[in-house]
Order: structure tokens, then C-alpha cells, then sequence
């Protein structure tokens, strides 16, 4: 279960505004909740979403295939995923802090499992892939 949290004390500024700001680890679901998505910011065609997960997983068989570009920076925790290559070829990964990756659209993935001692928080920007 994804539970999806749009932040509108977070709201991306318009020109002119004030800058907008927040902390990443301000307000982290608790042990044993669902994975939690909050938009920080978000344009047409864009957005950068931290994402909190804790000792989770992709559900059996499934798999992403998004139609925008992602770049994940694993900030805490540790990750395990598989990509699906040309050929349903696999290969997994092992992301720790720091670790980032950039999954073109229609990249096909999964996440394996995530920390189960502490929150695994990423930071995820989407935007259009190159045409």
C-alpha cells in the first residue's frame, strides 16, 4: 500500500513568491505504516517527490513503466531493485546513501526490498524523457 501525500504547505513558488521550504525528515511515517509519497514541488511535466519507505517492496510480478524520466538519490536506508532490461534480461542493484539513478522512461523496474531497520527515504525527480 502507497499512501500519497500532496503538501500544500509545500507548494512549488511562482515567480516573485517567496522561496518555499521544508525539512526532508520532518514528519516520517511511523514503523509499519505504507510507503509514503509527498509532492515537495511540481510544474507541468515535473516534479520532485520524497518518497518514505520501511522494509517494503514492489508486489509480486508487478513492475514500473513510466512514461517520464526519474532521478532517484537514495538519501537514508538501502535498497535493493531490479531492472528490466531488452530481452527480459534482469540486473539488480544495490543502492546505498548517497546512490542515484536515472531510470529513462519505460525503464522497466521494481524494488526488491527496502531498509527493514530504518526508514530507506529517497528523493525522486520526474520530467519528460528526450524526444
Amino acid at each position: 500500500m502507497i499512501a500519497r501525500a500532496d503538501d500544500p504547505s509545500h507548494p512549488s513558488p511562482e515567480p516573485g513568491a517567496p522561496p518555499a521550504r521544508g525539512n526532508l525528515w520532518r514528519d516520517l511515517p511511523a514503523p509499519g505504516s505504507a510507503e509514503e509519497i509527498r509532492i515537495l514541488a511540481s510544474r507541468p511535466g515535473a516534479r520532485i517527490e520524497r518518497i518514505v519507505s520501511r522494509a517494503h517492496a514492489s508486489p509480486p510480478d508487478f513492475w514500473y513503466d513510466q512514461d517520464e524520466d526519474e532521478f532517484v538519490l537514495l538519501v537514508s536506508g538501502s535498497a535493493t531493485l531490479t531492472l528490466l532490461g531488452p530481452g527480459d534480461e534482469t540486473q539488480t542493484m544495490h543502492l546505498a546513501p548517497g546512490d542515484w539513478l536515472h531510470l529513462p522512461a519505460h525503464c522497466r523496474h521494481r524494488v526488491d526490498a527496502t531498509d527493514p531497520d530504518e526508514p530507506t527515504l529517497w528523493l525522486a525527480i520526474f520530467y519528460p524523457p528526450v524526444t
